[in-house]
């Protein structure tokens, strides 16, 4: 298991559109995946679960990942959350 904390840089936050994306790409991997955030844990995997948390950009996220390819699940997650141009 692989615990990872995150500062969420996506200008729009995990809203929408975005979350849809981070749930496909979340749910490519052969891993569970869940987001911590203020005490809540949430599937990775679950469009509605991700929206239900309403992060938005600056907020710190812990991604947890859990399985057979947990270390490039966390990789491709965690730049996706770096990153700005979304």
């Amino acid at each position: 298991m692989i615990r990872k904390k995150i500062v969420v840089q996506l200008n729009n936050g995990l809203q929408a559109q975005v979350a849809s994306e981070f749930v496909r790409k979340a749910s490519s991997f052969n891993c569970d995946i869940n987001i911590l955030k203020e005490g809540r844990l949430i599937a990775g995997k679950s469009i509605m679960g991700v929206m239900c948390l309403a992060i938005r950009k600056g907020e710190e996220i812990t991604l947890i990942a859990d399985g057979m390819d947990e270390n490039k699940a966390i990789e491709v997650l965690e730049t996706f959350l770096l990153s700005q141009k979304r």
